[in-house]
C-alpha cells in the first residue's frame, strides 16, 4: 500500500452533496488503510483551490494556501474532514482528541496572480514527493553528505519518495520545510 494517497477533490468540494456525505466519502477513504497512510485532499470551497494533508491517526491536518497573506481554512472543509476523523475514529474503535488538530504549513509558494491556485496546488502534491530528499540532504553535515546521497539513502531503505515524504510527515520534520 503507498505511504500517500488521494482523496477525489470531485467528491468533497463545495457543491459536491450535504456536509455529512462529503465527510462519510473522506472517513470511508481513511477507513481503507492501516492508519499510517497520508491522504492528500485537493479542495475547491469555490473559485479556488487550496490542499489539506489529513493525518488520520494522528488527527493531525495540515493546511497548503497558494494565495499571498494569511488565510484561514474555510469552515466547511474543516466540518467536513473534522467529521470524517471522528467517524474514522468510532471505525477503528479509539476515544481520539477533543479537536483535531490543524496547522497551516509556512514557507509554500504563493501564486503571483489570481488564476494559478490550481496549478500550486498540484506543485504542491508533485513536490512534496521529490523535495524531501534534497532538503534533508542540504541540512547534513558535508561528511555525511558525500556518503550518504538520498538516492543512496532511499535505495537502500527500499522507500520511494511518497514512503520517506510519509516516514518525515510523521516525525514532524515536513513541518518545517521550506518548499521552492
Amino acid at each position: 500500500m503507498s505511504m500517500v494517497g488521494f482523496i477525489d477533490p470531485a467528491t468533497v468540494s463545495a457543491n459536491s452533496g450535504t456536509i455529512a456525505d462529503r465527510s462519510r466519502l473522506v472517513a470511508a477513504r481513511l477507513q481503507k488503510t492501516d492508519g499510517e497512510q497520508i491522504f492528500m485532499m485537493p479542495y475547491n470551497p469555490g473559485r479556488h483551490w487550496i490542499l489539506l494533508i489529513v493525518r488520520a491517526k494522528r488527527e493531525t491536518v495540515y493546511f497548503l494556501d497558494p494565495l499571498p497573506g494569511n488565510r484561514v481554512v474555510d469552515e466547511e472543509a474543516k466540518n467536513i474532514v473534522n467529521s470524517a476523523i471522528k467517524i474514522y475514529n468510532s471505525h477503528i474503535a479509539r476515544a481520539g482528541r477533543k479537536a483535531v488538530i490543524w496547522k497551516t504549513l509556512s514557507g509554500t509558494p504563493k501564486q503571483p496572480s489570481s488564476v494559478e491556485c490550481g496549478y500550486y496546488v498540484m506543485r504542491f502534491m508533485r513536490t512534496s514527493s521529490w523535495i524531501l530528499p534534497w532538503r534533508l540532504r542540504r541540512s547534513m553535515p558535508r561528511e555525511t553528505r558525500k556518503r550518504h546521497t538520498p538516492k543512496k539513502q532511499l535505495m537502500k531503505s527500499g522507500m520511494n519518495g511518497q514512503s520517506l515524504f510519509a516516514k518525515l510527515l510523521n516525525r514532524g520534520i515536513i513541518e518545517h520545510l521550506y518548499y521552492v
